[in-house]
């Protein structure tokens, strides 16, 4: 992807938008602008990860794998975060892997020089440990609506999350992506999907799920 400066000067993350301009300009020498396409993988399970990203418009998907090799997503994160948390927690081998399910840009950096930054006790190091606190608490509710919810209702949960982000009514999703993210069978999915098509809330064909909210 050629080099944007609009990108650097007006940054769509929201993490790095919200730093102090003196942190924010000692980063950009060291960041660039890359795609993120479909089903890309930033960093698989306990291999060590050397890159860390601020998406933009993309949405990337932490999953977890269960015993019998099946997946699920414990979370996602987009504009309002950062993909490699575990970096700035003390390790760089993570227990799961981050995969993109909406394909867009993110700004990457290299995860040894973003330590670094943090370490340095700045406004940086606050910034996102208070990301962290608020990744933590998502989980803890996320966990308590898997529990109690019906697969429609987390379905829709995740829907108007992800709208919120993008800031857009309208992105399409993948009945694979859906089975791994609610952790359910491909019957389960077009259950939860048929509902909310029904409801006007989604339209749903051959398998390709768009989001239409009025």
């Amino acid at each position: 992807m050629s080099l944007d400066k609009n990108a650097f000067e007006q940054p769509a993350n929201k993490l790095l938008a919200a730093l102090p301009a003196s942190d924010y300009q000692r980063l950009i020498p060291h960041m660039k602008l890359v795609p993120l396409s479909n089903w890309q993988v930033l960093y698989q399970t306990g291999e060590p990860i050397a890159q860390v990203y601020f998406p933009h418009k993309a949405v990337v998907s932490i999953v977890t794998t269960m015993e019998d090799g099946s997946t699920m997503e414990i979370g996602f994160v987009s504009n309002e975060g950062m993909v490699g948390m575990p970096v700035i927690l003390g390790d760089n081998i993570t227990t799961t892997t981050a995969l993109v399910q909406i394909p867009d840009s993110a700004m990457q950096i290299d995860a040894n020089i973003l330590r670094s930054e943090f370490n340095r006790g700045t406004a940086l190091q606050n910034l996102l440990l208070r990301y962290v606190q608020r990744v933590y608490t998502q989980i803890v509710q996320e966990s308590a609506c898997n529990r109690l919810h019906q697969r429609e209702e987390r379905l829709a949960r995740w829907l108007l999350t992800v709208s919120d982000r993008l800031e857009s009514k309208e992105f399409p999703l993948t009945q694979e992506f859906i089975s791994q993210m609610l952790g359910v069978h491909s019957a389960g999915v077009s259950e939860a999907a048929s509902t909310l098509s029904q409801a006007g809330i989604i339209a749903y064909h051959c398998g390709q799920i768009t989001a239409i909210f009025r």
